[in-house]
């Protein structure tokens, strides 16, 4: 599973771990990504999505129904 969020398009950034004497190696961040099962009342069917835990807050708060037709509008199949 690719760690994209559908909802937000937060995808991983890149960066450092530090050690205690302070040597660098390369890491990766990667957004806290879930597979979730919605049912869409527009759809009468249920949609799963790649979600991060920002995006399900973001779904609680405008609606299932607004966030997928945003993301059928970006041309994303679900």
């Amino acid at each position: 599973m690719a760690a994209v969020c559908q909802v937000t398009g937060a995808v991983p950034g890149f960066g450092h771990s530090i050690s205690h004497s302070h040597r660098r190696n390369k890491r990766r961040f990667d957004p806290n990504v879930q597979k979730k099962t919605y049912w869409v009342p527009s759809l009468r069917r249920k949609v799963t999505l790649n979600v991060s835990a920002k995006g399900i807050k973001v779904i609680d708060v405008r609606g299932i129904d607004a966030v997928v037709a945003e993301i059928i509008a970006r041309g994303e199949k679900i």
